[in-house]
């Protein structure tokens, strides 16, 4: 729970005196810290990149205000706060008590009594937060902390005035996929229903140890969530009827948080009562571990003195902005159970002495017992929002855009070879195969998109920076680079804080990577959903995207050359939301889609070639690939099919093995010469080309699939991890 400072943690921070370290990652460092009077209190810093966007500091202030607004008795008190600190830091009471997750882990689900008691607080918590026009937003497990007293609410990171959408892209999701409302879900506005529906899968996990709509890839969750009836397996009987009202897609049939304070609360003894021992024993000890703790601080490290002379990197304002809707902050109050997330990044590291050795986890020896082989390497990663797809260059050289940085590795063993912590967006970086290309711009004063190549083995300049001026490069998204053009969606202009004026001005830009100069610019109307997806062929250049009305897919393709749009084509795709970017499939001919139906555009004119399917559900097809004349796709209840490319014709059929596998249709199929590696709910199951059925199911959180440039290994990114296994 607590880990030593570092050698270059401050020892003060204004008048707290730090003692430990509670968590630490992207955003800043939360530490246990005391007042000269002797009160202990858990102090959050943000680093120093952050401190520079004023929007980050907006957040911040709105983060401090809500826990204000939750008060001490409901949420973690703020002690103290400075939003307009050189280095924003907020103080608040140390809560004595675990995470909701982790009292669960400790004594399995709870008692009803204890599950009542926690829901008729938590009810009474976000009464008070609606009535001062607040929603939460992310309620959930590990934002409930457990005390003697009562549970508190934190994290506050993505709270905002109901109806207040301005910090928030339009048509992003926020929060946590596991926790989310429907209509969260749905990219749309999150009514204090929304909280409602969020605080019955907290107690759903609480009475049973599972959510109420299991665990997989956020776009699954998304998608059961919005469509698919809660997993009540394990309710005690007398809670199923309120529980399920509460899970009611439709906000306006939910109960009022009212009515939950008086059906849930049984009118007897203290909070405490209600506590299982094992659980009150755990609380009693972390108020004792924190008297015991004795201060301790790591020696600097023998390169400290070299690193300490690289320079900051500014923060992407639209990383800032756009963290896909997730929370930028989180309230520090809780100690061990607060910034867990953080981290995930660092969580091959020790936390004593002896620093964890660096590279790839060690992988065992045999295979799984169905067949499944063993990794050939793999990573912890943090990727919370899994929106691209590993970028190879060179020969051997995978890289990966993770929340906090972009790290680039040898594909043959998976060593680290250099990252990149300006790469604070996915889509600040691309690749043409030969090198990466890097955007970024200025943060005052005219705008300017700048264009740094990296050497794929080195992460070093490989050619001299480009800039372009009266474009806004702190926005700017880079698409695809082919031919010796880098294509992006920009803004012009210079960077702006107001966000009405943000979404004004969009183009898309080719880039002359020879001459460093601008080859063409078109204008489009920004929609306020995901970037565009982007490929090449030939002389064309063929996007991507999801509509703003999200019941469409758009379509187009322009000359590479000058920019003019050849075709443009709207395809049904119901739900299109729940599509993550990062996949578009083209052959010489073609460009393939899923959704209710798999279809075939031609590239000449953008006319629909073919279709197959039955249309009789939106996300039935999932996202296509091509091997040879056949298009492979994953189908929902059903596994992988194959179609000839040229008419549509199905040649190729999945069998059903002895065991049932869910189709993941939201990852895109990897076809070797032996397997067809599906995704599927859970892991990457290989089917057999001969048998067609299953013949080993891989287990991994990975959800976008590679094959390097020997084609001897698949390489897998996911929200915690990255691996390679063999492919054959």
């Amino acid at each position: 729970m607590l880990s030593p400072l570092t050698h270059d943690d401050p020892a003060t921070v204004a008048t707290y005196r730090l003692l430990a370290r509670l968590g630490s990652g992207g955003m800043g460092t939360v530490y246990l810290a005391r007042t000269p009077g002797g009160r202990t209190v858990a102090l959050k810093t943000v680093h120093a990149r952050l401190a520079t966007d004023p929007a980050f500091r907006s957040r911040f202030r709105l983060e401090t205000d809500a826990a204000r607004i939750i008060g001490a008795r409901h949420g973690a008190a703020v002690v103290d706060a400075d939003p307009l600190a050189e280095t924003p830091w907020l103080a608040t009471e140390y809560v004595l008590g675990p995470p909701l997750d982790d009292a669960v882990a400790l004594g399995g689900p709870l008692p009803e009594p204890t599950v009542r008691a926690v829901g008729a607080a938590l009810a009474g918590a976000l009464a008070q937060l609606h009535a001062s026009d607040v929603v939460h937003r992310d309620l959930k497990p590990s934002n409930v902390l457990v005390t003697a007293y009562g549970p508190k609410i934190i994290d506050f990171g993505i709270a905002r005035a109901a109806g207040d959408d301005h910090l928030t892209r339009t048509g992003a999701a926020a929060g946590t996929p596991a926790f989310m409302s429907p209509e969260q879900a749905s990219g749309q506005e999150h009514p204090p229903a929304g909280d409602v529906f969020a605080l019955a899968g907290v107690l759903v996990f609480a009475a049973t140890g599972h959510g109420p709509f299991g665990t997989g890839s956020p776009a699954d969750l998304l998608y059961r969530v919005r469509y698919a009836e809660p997993d009540l397996t394990g309710v005690p009987e007398a809670l199923l009827p309120l529980l399920t009202a509460c899970l009611a897609k439709d906000p306006a049939a939910r109960p009022t948080t009212g009515f939950l304070v008086d059906h849930l609360h049984d009118g007897h003894g203290e909070f405490a009562d209600h506590l299982p021992p094992l659980l009150l024993a755990d609380i009693a000890r972390r108020a004792t571990d924190v008297w015991l703790h004795a201060p301790h601080r790591l020696p600097a490290p023998a390169e400290s003195a070299v690193a300490q002379t690289a320079p900051n990197t500014p923060l992407s304002r639209r990383r800032a902005l756009a963290l896909g809707g997730g929370s930028l902050l989180g309230l520090a109050g809780a100690g061990a159970g607060v910034w867990a997330w953080l981290n995930s990044r660092d969580s091959g590291r020790s936390t004593g002495g002896t620093p964890a050795p660096t590279g790839p986890t060690a992988v065992p020896a045999t295979t799984a017992t169905d067949g499944a082989p063993a990794p050939l390497w793999q990573h912890t990663v943090l990727d919370r929002e899994e929106r691209t797809t590993q970028l190879l260059a060179g020969d051997d050289v995978v890289g990966f855009a993770e929340t906090v940085s972009f790290r680039a590795v040898d594909t043959k063993d998976g060593s680290e070879l250099w990252a990149e912590s300006a790469v604070m967006h996915p889509h600040q970086i691309t690749t043409d195969g030969t090198n990466y290309y890097l955007s970024d711009g200025n943060f005052e004063g005219p705008g300017a998109l700048k264009i740094r190549t990296l050497a794929p083995r080195t992460g070093k300049e490989a050619a001299r920076t480009i800039q372009l001026k009266g474009i806004d490069g702190t926005t700017t998204e880079l698409l695809t680079a082919s031919g010796g053009l880098l294509f992006t969606a920009s803004r012009l202009g210079k960077r702006e804080i107001d966000p009405d004026a943000d979404n004004v001005g969009w183009h898309l830009l080719a880039v002359d990577l020879r001459t460093g100069k601008g080859a063409w610019r078109q204008p489009y109307e920004w929609d306020g959903v995901r970037p565009w997806l982007a490929q090449v062929v030939g002389d064309q250049l063929i996007l991507g995207k999801n509509s703003g009305d999200l019941k469409t897919f758009l379509l187009q393709a322009r000359d590479t050359r000058t920019g003019r749009q050849l075709w443009k084509r709207r395809l049904p795709l119901v739900d299109s939301d729940s599509f993550i970017p990062g996949h578009l499939t083209t052959d010489d001919r073609h460009v393939y889609t899923g959704g209710d139906r798999l279809r075939a555009v031609r590239l000449s004119d953008g006319a629909v070639a073919w279709e197959y399917g039955t249309g009789t559900a939106p996300l039935r097809y999932g996202i296509p690939v091509v091997a040879g004349s056949l298009v492979y796709t994953n189908v929902s209840g059903q596994g992988l099919v194959a179609v000839e490319t040229t008419f549509g014709i199905e040649r190729w059929k999945e069998e059903v093995g002895s065991r049932p596998l869910a189709p993941d249709t939201l990852s895109k199929p990897v076809i070797g010469t032996k397997y067809a590696y599906a995704p599927v709910r859970g892991g990457l199951s290989a089917v057999d080309l001969s048998t067609r059925t299953s013949a080993w199911v891989f287990p991994t959180d990975a959800s976008r699939y590679v094959v390097d440039q020997e084609r001897s290994r698949i390489i897998g990114a996911g929200e915690s991890s990255v691996v390679a296994i063999p492919f054959e």
